[in-house]
């Protein structure tokens, strides 16, 4: 599935080394089409929940799923992390 430039998606899995949960929201802001026998990818922003930008990721399409009307948002505390991220 092809996701729009800015639209939101979810994580569909982990991404410990990220401190990123499955189901965390991002907004996609590039297409990666990947190579021939290569899966397409995305460059995500992460947002906190005040809006401030926590990261930009890059992971593959099968790593995202879109969001669906039957799904709610929630917050979570942020994990103590790497540079250029905060706590609090």
């Amino acid at each position: 599935m092809k996701y729009d430039l800015y639209s939101r998606v979810a994580l569909a899995e982990d991404l410990p080394d990220r401190h990123l949960r499955r189901g965390d929201v991002a907004s996609v802001v590039e297409h990666h089409p990947g190579r021939p026998s290569q899966e397409p990818g995305y460059s995500l922003e992460v947002f906190n929940a005040v809006g401030e930008t926590i990261d930009v990721i890059t992971v593959r399409e099968s790593q995202i799923e879109p969001l669906t009307r039957n799904e709610l948002l929630a917050v979570r505390p942020l994990a103590t992390t790497g540079a250029g991220r905060q706590n609090g």
